[in-house]
């Protein structure tokens, strides 16, 4: 006859103890906040783009780094986010064109909006205004994603 100390098995106790440390390590990562929205955002490269480098941050920090060129012609990004109602977003980069005489321009990229509730959404970044005006869109849900037309000072980055 063996004798038990608690009522519990010691694989259900083991397996409890795993969890709780799992919570604890969860929770002191995301510094207790919910990671409960999440979408994604796909970029393509424009028959005229040679190449792309863009940047996506979301209320300030960066969350997705996204480099397009010949072999590289579109990227896919599952962001995470914590769960509020709505989100700024920042489009930052530099665009390598080819112009209709077939010399390379580069166009700098500095838009920014707002995200209302996109968890579950896919979001395009599109391009207008002859690639100086980028923003996010969801084709099924436009009001998802607001944008604020023109240059935006989003993607300053202090010099000293």
């Amino acid at each position: 006859m063996t004798a038990r100390t608690s009522g519990f098995s010691r694989p259900y106790a083991y397996n409890a103890l795993k969890a709780a440390c799992l919570l604890a390590t969860m929770t002191a990562l995301t510094n207790g906040s919910a990671w409960a929205a999440q979408f994604i955002v796909e970029d393509g490269k424009a028959t005229q783009e040679v190449s792309e480098t863009s940047r996506l941050y979301i209320d300030g920090d960066l969350v997705a780094t996204m480099v397009l060129d010949e072999k590289t012609p579109q990227r896919r990004a599952v962001i995470s986010v914590p769960d509020k109602p709505s989100y700024t977003y920042a489009l930052c980069g530099e665009i390598v064109v080819r112009n209709a005489e077939g010399k390379t321009e580069t166009h700098l990229v500095s838009s920014q909006g707002t995200l209302h509730d996109p968890s579950g959404h896919v979001f395009q970044a599109m391009g207008a205004d002859n690639f100086t005006d980028f923003y996010l869109i969801d084709p099924s849900s436009p009001s998802t994603a607001l944008h604020e037309p023109g240059r935006k000072g989003a993607c300053t980055v202090a010099t000293s």
